[in-house]
């Protein structure tokens, strides 16, 4: 059987330096193509594009990732921009949720990660928290991982992959506020933060606040690259479905 080919959305950066140059770029930590590969799977990346793209291309792969990156528009949510919400990444939105919706109509296996966990959220009328201490990693340090654990919930898909309580990689600040209709939280940090979110149904759909591709577990990669290599026939939602942003409201810190 074939190698599976898998989608993973990447940064777009006005500028970056490698060699001699210093130019615009869409780039991607190479740990998570090498999750992909070393997983089984085909690695594909996917620049933003023409969001009226997304469903060609989703239509070429087998499954998706959306990796981590920036902070959402707050706008999506209907929520006023906090001041420690980082700038905005448009092209980054509008395209992924495209490519969000287009892996939802199509039965795409679908893995969110960070990032793409928070914007699946919004993708189907959930909000975030736009800032939570805690999960970023050593206060004194920029751009170094922590780490911390996470209890998954019996029973749902997360807990199908990763039953034991684990330490893991984590370097966020925003989190799911309210969860979106349809999805349940199958995966809890200590302090009572939603870490997992899935869609139960016959769709492969997970999302995960940490980063797997930062740590030396492929549990989560090799599930998607098994699921998206036995399709799903049936779509399971439509873009009518899609609920649309809807206004944030105080935090509701979900606890299992």
């Amino acid at each position: 059987m074939s190698e599976p080919l898998i989608g993973v959305s990447t940064y777009l950066e006005p500028v970056a330096r490698w060699g001699v140059w210093e130019l615009p770029a869409a780039l991607l930590p190479a740990a998570y193509p090498r999750m992909v590969q070393s997983s089984g799977g085909l690695a594909a990346l996917l620049p933003p594009d023409n969001p009226a793209r997304a469903a060609a291309a989703v239509s070429r792969l087998d499954g998706l990732v959306i990796a981590g990156g920036p902070d959402v528009e707050p706008g999506l949510y209907g929520a006023e921009r906090d001041f420690r919400t980082g700038p905005p990444a448009q092209e980054r939105d509008a395209w992924e949720l495209a490519l969000i919706r287009a892996a939802l109509e199509s039965g795409t296996p679908l893995l969110g990660i960070c990032r793409g966990m928070q914007l699946l959220n919004v993708a189907l009328g959930g909000t975030l928290t736009q800032h939570l201490d805690g999960h970023a990693g050593p206060p004194v340090a920029t751009g170094v991982l922590g780490t911390h654990p996470v209890k998954p919930v019996p029973g749902t898909l997360c807990a199908s992959i990763v039953p034991e309580e684990s330490a893991v990689p984590t370097y966020h600040h925003q989190c799911v506020q309210r969860l979106a209709p349809g999805f349940v939280a199958s995966a809890y940090a200590a302090d009572g933060t939603v870490e997992a979110i899935e869609l139960p149904g016959p769709q492969w759909v997970l999302g995960v606040q940490w980063h797997p591709e930062m740590g030396d577990d492929p549990r989560l990669m090799q599930a998607l690259v098994a699921a998206s290599t036995a399709r799903p026939v049936p779509a399971r939602t439509s873009s009518e479905d899609l609920a649309p942003p809807r206004t944030a409201g105080a935090c509701e810190r979900l606890r299992p």
